[in-house]
């Protein structure tokens, strides 16, 4: 049995719990992982077992629990800073810390009207205005990021190599292709070295398997 064991909700739909799953995998950790399928009978109920928030993602070391997805990333990059879960910089590093707290407070548009679902497609579905303002807003940090950061010798991805900001914005990779989001070159470069990712494609294979339904993300 691993030292770490991270609670998740099912892996199509669970954004919350894809970034710090995502987190673990890079941090090179063993870790054993339990999924709680969302949406069911007493599933609240199996959730506050594991997390005083009654929410998931939580993860457990020995007597320590942390159940929140971005305070797991920065346990985790305070484990093993070798593994650089953020930029070595400062200045990078505090843009990293910035872009990943915007994305995990904000964006409530895009969240409510274009949920994950990895398996499903549905093109151009549940794009308001308030939705293309949160599309227009991230694709804005990645072109940014990736003009200031990005160098093809460092790595893909928005600080060049893999960091918790990418773990962040990795679920919205995932909703502009189910909702077939038209992208430019540079952002589409971005989306696809994040779905290419090894651990990515690992979770994506799981989700495909799951026999869980939930009916308000399905349309």
């Amino acid at each position: 049995m691993a030292d770490f064991t991270i609670y998740i909700g099912n892996k199509n739909y669970s954004s919350w719990s894809l970034r710090p799953w995502l987190a673990l995998k890079a941090s090179g950790l063993d870790f054993d992982e339990v999924v709680i399928p969302l949406y069911t009978p007493g599933y609240k109920a199996e959730i506050l077992r594991y997390s005083p928030s009654g929410k998931v993602p939580v993860l457990h070391h020995g007597d320590r629990i942390i159940w929140d997805g971005l305070a797991i990333a920065e346990y985790l990059a305070e484990l093993v800073p070798e593994r650089l879960l953020w930029p070595a910089a400062p200045v990078a590093r505090a843009l990293a810390r910035s872009v990943a707290a915007e994305m995990h407070s904000s964006f409530a548009a895009l969240r409510a009207h274009c949920p994950m679902n990895i398996r499903s497609s549905f093109p151009n579905r549940g794009v308001t205005p308030d939705v293309q303002a949160d599309i227009n807003r991230i694709t804005s940090i990645w072109r940014d990021c990736r003009k200031r950061y990005g160098e093809a010798s460092v790595g893909p991805f928005l600080f060049g190599g893999f960091t918790i900001a990418d773990a962040m914005f990795a679920p919205v990779v995932s909703r502009f292709r189910t909702y077939r989001i038209e992208l430019d070159e540079v952002c589409q470069a971005y989306a696809d070295a994040v779905w290419a990712l090894p651990s990515y494609q690992e979770w994506q294979e799981a989700s495909r398997h799951e026999p869980m339904i939930i009916e308000d993300a399905e349309f």
